[in-house]
């Protein structure tokens, strides 16, 4: 998952340098007054989603195998603390059980 953000953000300053320098060279739009920053950051930001989307879908799909591996695994993990209470506290009723009856 680090991976697939990493490359994301890498994908993200990428577009915000070509933005920068498109902006300053007049080829797209300047911001009105001082919001040019925000206007430089936003069209990265919406560059940069479509491009993420297309060439990054290999490393989704793997970050996503692997988070499905780790639910997967702790959610068995859960289920054998869960038999294992339930085993303990069936012994322990049992005993209690036959104490009672003595």
């Amino acid at each position: 998952m680090l991976r697939y953000t990493l490359m994301r953000l890498g994908i993200f300053a990428g577009c915000l340098l070509i933005v920068w320098g498109a902006v300053y060279a007049g080829i797209f739009p300047r911001g009105f007054g001082e919001s040019n920053g925000l206007w430089v950051l936003l069209l990265a930001l919406v560059l940069s989603a479509p491009i993420s989307w297309v060439a990054l879908r290999r490393e989704r799909d793997r970050a996503s195998v692997q988070i499905v591996h780790r639910v997967d695994r702790m959610k068995a993990n859960l289920d054998a603390n869960r038999s294992q209470e339930d085993v303990a506290d069936d012994a322990s009723r049992a005993q209690d059980g036959a104490t009672a009856s003595s």
